[in-house]
Parts: C-alpha cells; structure tokens; sequence
C-alpha cells in the first residue's frame, strides 16, 4: 500500500471520504520527512498544516519552568494525524511544541487548501466538523483520564491507542506523559506482566 493508499484509507474511515472526494484535494498534499527531534510545530507559532503520519511517533509537550522539566501533553502515531488541534483551528499561536520522537513521514496538507475544500464539498465541510470533534474527543479524554483514572489505567489505554509506543519511544517520555514517574512506571509494567 503506498502512503497515498494508506492516507485515502484513513480519510475514509476518519469522515466516510470517496475517492471522488479526496481526488479534490489530491495537488494540496505534501510529503515531508522528519529527523527524531525535529519540530512539527514550535510553542508560539501558528500550526498552519495538518498531517497523516504515515510512519514514527511525534509527541506534543510544554517546559515547566519552575521545574525545569518538559510535560508530554499528546502523543502521534504511524497511521493517525498529527496537528495542534487549538492553535490549527483556530490559527492563534500554539501553546506547546510539536517534535518528532523517531525519523518520521508525513503527509500534510495546508489549512488554506483545506478551507478552499470545505467551500468544495459537503464531505469536506463534514471532515472539518469531525477533526473538531475530534480535537474535543482527545482532549477531554486526557483531562478526564488524569481526573478520574488511575495511572495504571492510563497505561493500558495508552496501550490500546498506540500498541508500539514501547518499541519506539524512551520510558521516561511515556512516564511524563502518563503523569507519573519512573519507578511508578516499572512498578505498573511489572504487575499487568504478572498478570
């Protein structure tokens, strides 16, 4: 499957797209490749694209700067989209920055293209109704998973949305993520092991 199959495939399932649908968008994506470090978006600027993953992980975090230490807010993975939700829908400064935690690709297309596509077509005005309810959906998942789920369930559903996160991410970065520390972390591996 190329990366265009694969990103046809996964507009389909996402918004229900035709290919007749995505054939009006076809010259508005754009292949980039990412080193691990690189920085998808910075804190401060405008995200002003927004991309498929077609392989790596990137994660979105903040720097506390009382504490010195940076806080893992999302994580991205190989067949899901990567965009600063907030700051791409609403074209304002972002609040975080946006890096590559692996060598990476993308197809990414541009929020002036996407805008002219929901002039274009029902199907693509329902996309952008969907990436902001999906932009609600993951937010409101990570604020209630902190509220009202232990660590030890954040883990197993950190599992469940990216199944090789462990072979491609350092345990730290899945600890700050979790909001926990890393003997926390171990602790929680070595029991569901046992299990």
């Amino acid at each position: 499957m190329t990366e265009i199959d694969k990103l046809t495939f996964a507009l389909n399932q996402f918004a229900g797209l035709s290919e007749d649908d995505f054939k009006l968008s076809s010259d508005f994506w754009f292949v980039k490749d990412y080193k691990k470090g690189e920085f998808y978006n910075l804190r401060g600027t405008v995200c002003t694209y927004f991309g498929f993953i077609v392989d790596g992980v990137f994660r979105s975090y903040t720097i506390d700067e009382k504490a010195g230490e940076e806080k893992n807010v999302f994580l991205y993975s190989a067949n899901g989209f990567v965009v600063s939700f907030k700051s791409f829908i609403n074209q304002i400064p972002c609040d975080y920055f946006t890096q590559a935690m692996t060598d990476a690709s993308i197809i990414y297309i541009r929020y002036t293209d996407l805008l002219s596509l929901y002039q274009k077509s029902h199907q693509w005005e329902k996309f952008g109704r969907l990436l902001a309810q999906e932009a609600f959906n993951v937010t409101m998942t990570r604020i209630e998973g902190f509220l009202l789920k232990s660590p030890e369930e954040r883990y197993l559903d950190l599992i469940k949305q990216h199944p090789d996160i462990f072979n491609n991410v350092p345990l730290y970065h899945i600890s700050s993520y979790l909001g926990i520390q890393g003997p926390s972390l171990s602790r929680i591996r070595k029991r569901l092991s046992g299990k």
